[in-house]
């Protein structure tokens, strides 16, 4: 049986393919600017300087989409949390500290350009909007299931969460913009999606690398990661309100967590048809089928009826 290598280990084998992976991202990611897609002309003055603070009257956005746009961009501001998450479990040197670097100033893209958007046009109140980041930034990021891995689980956890998060972000993102029925909305979330989408083929990448390489450890943090699954703004003020809304209504719900996220990265890592596991991998494996077949047979359909009855009951008091 091969010996479990540690996480300098890992991250030393693995570092070729994190400069391959880093110059394809930066040879296809596109540069753009938040300015660019905000409607400044809709902007003017509040009270402190001489013009009309928010009234709710003001937003030409749906509760739903109110909902997924703060609970967006509430999940992109905390980024300093995920930075630090990130820079401790991956390394600061060579490739990988460059591709931390620059996903963290890509990811903070996001965050100014959804503030801006929405503080410009008046979508949501920018007190309330405030004093939501200040109590979501000081809580910071709390990685928790990391801890239960052993002692190269920091990275392992790491590039196989954010394989799962980027992608349930770049769903998020495309959704939001359908439900907001603004062009504008629309062109400025479709850009933050494709980024998502290449932040998360880079981490897919790299947990492929480290499937191979150690994939008894790998599939036991993509095991343990997949059954305990919450996106990063889980702990935000609202969260359960805003997900039930927005799962309710086709932003993010079970059915696109299972269908949109977690089928297309375990089909490409080819987990199910993978012949070099180990024993510890081979259970986690098995834990990994009967969890997913539980999700399709079980969690989904039941969510599915207790939404529609939801709706339903809506529908009627309307």
């Amino acid at each position: 049986m091969a010996r479990e290598l540690t996480q300098r280990e890992i991250l030393t084998e693995l570092e070729p393919v994190a400069a391959t992976a880093l110059n394809r991202h930066l040879s296809m990611v596109k540069e753009w600017h938040p300015h660019d897609y905000v409607p400044w002309d809709a902007g003017r003055n509040f009270a402190m300087l001489g013009g009309t603070d928010w009234e709710p009257g003001q937003s030409t956005l749906s509760e739903v989409a109110k909902a997924a746009l703060v609970t967006n961009l509430l999940t992109e501001d905390n980024l300093p949390s995920y930075h630090r998450e990130i820079a401790e479990n991956f390394s600061q040197d060579g490739a990988w500290g460059t591709w931390v670097g620059r996903w963290t100033a890509e990811e903070n893209r996001h965050s100014v350009v959804l503030r801006d958007y929405l503080v410009v046009t008046r979508g949501v109140d920018p007190v309330a909007l405030e004093n939501t980041r200040m109590t979501h930034m000081t809580n910071g990021f709390t990685p928790g299931v990391a801890r239960l891995l052993d002692g190269a689980a920091g990275f392992l956890y790491s590039v196989a969460y954010v394989s799962f998060q980027e992608l349930a972000t770049r769903v998020s993102h495309r959704n939001t913009a359908k439900v907001c029925d603004d062009p504008i909305a629309d062109r400025m979330l479709q850009r933050v999606a494709l980024d998502e989408n290449l932040h998360m083929i880079f981490y897919r990448t790299l947990c492929a690398a480290a499937l191979d390489l150690v994939p008894d450890q790998a599939m036991t943090a993509i095991d343990l990661i997949v059954e305990n699954f919450r996106m990063p703004g889980a702990g935000m003020p609202d969260f359960r309100r805003n997900g039930v809304l927005m799962a309710k209504h086709g932003v993010y719900d079970l059915r696109q967590h299972y269908e949109d996220v977690l089928e297309p990265v375990i089909r490409q890592w080819n987990i199910f048809g993978r012949t070099d596991f180990g024993p510890r991998g081979e259970q986690a494996r098995e834990r990994l089928g009967a969890f997913l077949e539980n999700m399709e047979l079980v969690q989904i359909p039941r969510f599915e009826e207790h939404r529609d009855r939801a709706l339903a009951r809506e529908r009627a008091r309307a």
